[in-house]
């Protein structure tokens, strides 16, 4: 069954495609890099809110991958910058649940899929405002380097992000963005970039 949408949602989608339709055209030529350097490590995974008991197994958490020395993993915050200097942000993978179950009766993964929730937060570093949708600028990769881009789903790991997340300068911004992939796919890095995902820069966390 397919995911169902909402009014709220669809507007996202359309605000999405605007975005990076944009931010192409804005796009520097210095070509793109990838970060894995951790600005700072997280001490601990806040503790996960509490959920009503559904009878179903409840999801798993990740829980920091063993990664090579130095690379970031999961509570570990990247800083990023866009294609305005003025434009950049710290980003924190805080925490990734995996196989959550959508927030409602109508919201599941399709058959032979699973759902993964991953939270970031996002930190307006510079002098400008971060003003994104920050599910365009994420993704997962699995062990055979297989990219998978966010779906349009809410589930119970948490709330997603306000659309588009307005950030005003040293302010931050928490929220979940879903993936749909396949039951038996090994994810093993996530990555994000700002001005959805056309920076110049993407930050990257080892999963596993």
């Amino acid at each position: 069954m397919a995911v169902a949408t909402t009014p709220r949602r669809n507007a996202a989608l359309l605000l999405g495609a605007a975005l990076v339709a944009l931010t192409a055209t804005a796009c520097n030529s210095t070509g793109s890099g990838v970060s894995t350097e951790p600005k700072q490590t997280a001490a601990a995974s806040a503790p996960a809110a509490a959920a009503g008991s559904t009878g179903a197994a409840a999801p798993s958490e990740s829980k920091p991958a063993d990664a090579p020395k130095g690379a970031a993993k999961v509570g570990d915050t990247i800083a990023l910058k866009g294609n305005d200097p003025a434009d950049t942000a710290d980003v924190t993978l805080v925490k990734v649940v995996d196989n959550t179950e959508g927030e409602d009766e109508f919201t599941h993964p399709a058959d032979g899929k699973r759902f993964v929730s991953i939270q970031f937060r996002i930190k307006a570093s510079g002098k400008k405002a971060y003003s994104d949708v920050p599910a365009n600028s994420a993704k997962v990769l699995d062990a055979q380097g297989q990219a998978f881009g966010t779906t349009v789903a809410d589930t119970k790991a948490g709330p997603g992000f306000q659309i588009p997340a307005n950030i005003a300068p040293g302010e931050s911004a928490l929220g979940f963005v879903t993936f749909e992939v396949p039951k038996d796919a090994k994810l093993d890095k996530a990555q994000f970039g700002l001005d959805s995902g056309f920076a110049p820069q993407t930050g990257q966390w080892k999963l596993g």
